[in-house]
């Protein structure tokens, strides 16, 4: 075959490639969200209380022990599981029964959920227990504008008191 028309069906291989790429760089479009749509995207770490409370060892327990572990009070080390109720207007979304991690269930249990809201004003009201009891204990309640396409974070800091919403 002569080189000439090697090289120009090299080149037309080349453009269809080109062609090829350059179609599904930008098409089909990917959407996220339909139009009418927010998120809602519940995230956080939190430890819970430990699922047991210290006890003290008596003067014959403590006896039996060896002298380098005569600690006088024995505290498990297992946190409690973690529940998280979301509702929105009055309808709930989520309930997470999160465990602690570790190997020992003795860190923090780590919630992330994300789910698509239709947009517009809503109400939600966010509970957590995390006692061994399963009390929920935090209670936090928000209306919120949801604008189309914006992201609504709900997070727990129990230094401001439980549940913050941000965004929307």
């Amino acid at each position: 075959m002569p080189s000439a028309i090697r090289y120009l069906l090299q080149a037309l291989a080349y453009a269809a490639f080109a062609a090829f790429i350059g179609y599904f760089s930008t098409a089909p479009a990917y959407r996220q969200l339909d139009d009418n749509q927010a998120l809602l995207k519940l995230s956080f770490s939190h430890g819970a209380q430990l699922k047991e409370k210290c006890r003290e060892r008596g003067p014959a327990e403590l006896a039996k022990l060896a002298p380098n572990m005569r600690a006088r009070f024995d505290c498990p080390r297992e946190r409690s599981l973690l529940i998280v109720e979301i509702d929105m207007d009055g309808k709930p979304l989520y309930r997470i029964e999160a465990p602690p991690s570790g190997l020992r269930h003795d860190g923090p249990s780590i919630v992330y959920r994300r789910l698509a809201v239709t947009a517009g004003k809503h109400h939600f009201r966010a509970r957590l227990a995390d006692g061994p009891d399963g009390v929920l204990g935090y209670e936090r309640e928000a209306n919120v504008e949801l604008a189309p396409g914006r992201v609504l974070i709900v997070d727990f800091v129990p230094q401001q008191g439980g549940f913050v919403f941000t965004g929307g």
